[in-house]
């Protein structure tokens, strides 16, 4: 496997559907409080590795046991085709990304008995809340950064960048040939620059155009409308969010996200009004690779002073 600078050297993989594996990290004690932490795109869960590293440290008390997830076509999944016939396909949509998560849980050994904290960045949200609609039950915490799990504001326009990959074919050409999506949020996505072996290592998993197909299937999958695929799941996602507000939730958002700005921080401030929000002037939409040292003992703090009930 290549160096990935602080990224646990064991990841675990395991078939989600025929033909195709879904590489995974389960770290911690098997009889941890369970996290489950989902990224979005173009990241993989190398997003996740200092919150990883920061809940499985028994130093400064319980630890936790992380389930962090690469979606199919994306970190070191499989990257299947989805054009008919191939084999094995795969549909690029947000209900195949709930009902991936749900595999993996089962696999992991969660049942829906067991309770959780869901940990979202970025299309992580639209995930983890679409997974909740019909496990509500499990989902004792939440940890929010950067992300939605709702339809687009209507006060917040549409970004250039991300309507050129959704919607106009010389956006897939420059995705998939140049990983101008991944290569560009690398430096876009922080105010404080990579080191370049981590910049390498979250664009390591997209290098070639095959490769890529997840980058952009995302971008094409966002909803906009009912007449888009993942709408209905995304709008009953909206519709059930305030009913999460009387559980613990820890919002960390950079403000300097030119797509999930203060528009849709204020969008979650409103549906869990209890939250506590962590706001960063100089952070961007890789708000953990610009704050970290300061979010990951914050989230461990709120964690530990919600415990599970025994």
């Amino acid at each position: 496997m290549p160096q990935f600078p602080g990224y646990p050297s064991h990841p675990q993989r395991f078939y989600v559907r025929p033909g195709i594996a879904m590489s995974y990290l389960d770290e911690g004690p098997r009889d941890g409080e369970v996290v489950v932490a989902l990224h979005g795109n173009p990241s993989w869960s190398y997003y996740w590795r200092t919150l990883v590293a920061g809940l499985v440290d028994p130093a400064p008390g319980k630890p936790y046991r992380v389930i962090v997830p690469d979606q199919v076509g994306m970190g070191l999944s499989d990257k299947p085709d989805d054009r008919p016939g191939a084999t094995p396909r795969y549909d690029y949509t947000l209900q195949s990304r709930v009902d991936d998560l749900q595999a993996l849980l089962h696999h992991a050994g969660i049942d829906d008995d067991t309770p959780v904290t869901l940990a979202v960045h970025d299309w992580g949200g639209m995930i983890g809340f679409g997974w909740a609609l019909a496990h509500a039950a499990q989902v004792k915490r939440l940890v929010i950064l950067n992300t939605a799990a709702f339809p687009m504001p209507a006060a917040k326009p549409m970004p250039w960048q991300i309507a050129l990959g959704r919607d106009y074919f010389v956006g897939e050409v420059l995705i998939r040939s140049f990983n101008a999506f991944s290569s560009g949020a690398s430096y876009q996505g922080v105010q404080r620059r990579m080191p370049a072996d981590v910049r390498a290592a979250y664009v390591a998993p997209y290098d070639s155009w095959r490769n890529r197909i997840s980058t952009v299937r995302f971008m094409q999958d966002i909803p906009l409308s009912p007449k888009d695929p993942a709408w209905p799941l995304l709008e009953a996602a909206g519709h059930a969010l305030a009913s999460f507000a009387d559980r613990p939730a820890f919002i960390g958002w950079g403000l300097k996200d030119f797509v999930f700005d203060h528009h849709f921080l204020q969008r979650f401030r409103t549906d869990l009004p209890q939250a506590q929000v962590m706001a960063f002037d100089d952070a961007g939409h890789y708000v953990l690779e610009d704050k970290h040292e300061v979010l990951v003992p914050a989230i461990r703090a709120f964690l530990d002073a919600h415990p599970l009930p025994a």
